[in-house]
């Protein structure tokens, strides 16, 4: 597989949100309001515009909501419902959606969080690493509040190490992995199994790799962080307006032209 349009995206939707319940109750936590859009629906413009073209919303506490708001179509995108009866934690919720996973990877992504990297070039980072699984890290300035990811000069992932008060810059996990169906296989199919806790661990020093990078990132996991997804999306959206300006005025240069079409 050489495209990352042939790759089928899961969002991992069927968290509790237990601590973004005192503003936000009566959805599931995919379904919380920024500007009057659903948070999910950031995450799918952000798949689509990648080039994928098939995503599985594995969906649990009140997820019949996720189906009624979004249905089977959303833009390009082709969406498919994998409903957990029980709590299964990440893990689990993807080895109950795995005979959706027609891809030889599979491209994962928690729902509470968003990070702008450049999903082709992580995919090509992937693939030219034949690597079993990949976590797209992403550098910060303060990582008490996640932890940080160590890996070795070829991106092998040496070790987690876990939050403290100390404030230390490092990588993070930023929630968007590409791992191969057959590692996903090795989850085990009865209940609640963690991806963080439960099998990235066994995978350390062997099958699991980090792809570091720059770039912008926020979850919605807490009330704190919630008021401040607004600002960033807009940033987003103003970050994302220059740069399509500033390639528009390198191309009338490559032709002769001067910004505004005239020649």
């Amino acid at each position: 597989m050489n495209s990352l349009e042939q790759v089928t995206a899961v969002v991992l939707a069927g968290g509790l949100g237990t601590r973004l319940s005192a503003v936000v109750n009566d959805r599931p936590k995919v379904l919380a309001e920024i500007d009057g859009k659903p948070f999910l629906a950031y995450l799918l413009d952000f798949l689509s515009a990648s080039g994928i073209h098939s995503v599985v919303l594995c969906t649990g506490f009140l997820g019949e909501q996720i189906r009624t708001r979004f249905g089977e179509k959303y833009g390009n995108l082709n969406l498919h419902y994998s409903q957990e009866s029980s709590p299964l934690g990440t893990a689990g919720a993807l080895r109950l959606a795995l005979p959706m996973v027609t891809s030889e990877s599979a491209l994962i992504m928690n729902g509470d969080s968003f990070c702008d990297a450049n999903l082709k070039t992580f995919w090509e980072w992937h693939s030219s690493h034949d690597a079993g699984a990949s976590m797209l890290l992403v550098e910060m300035s303060d990582t008490r509040r996640f932890g940080r990811v160590v890996t070795s000069a070829d991106g092998l992932v040496l070790r987690f190490d876990e939050k403290d008060e100390k404030g230390l810059a490092g990588f993070i996990n930023a929630g968007i992995y590409l791992i191969k169906r057959r590692l996903l296989m090795e989850i085990p199919e009865e209940g609640s199994v963690s991806m963080e806790r439960d099998m990235f661990p066994g995978w350390v020093g062997h099958r699991l790799f980090g792809y570091s990078c720059k770039a912008r990132f926020i979850d919605i996991g807490t009330p704190e962080s919630y008021a401040s997804a607004a600002e960033f999306f807009h940033n987003k959206h103003r970050n994302d307006m220059y740069e399509v300006m500033s390639k528009n005025k390198v191309s009338q240069r490559a032709i002769g032209l001067k910004p505004g079409g005239r020649s």
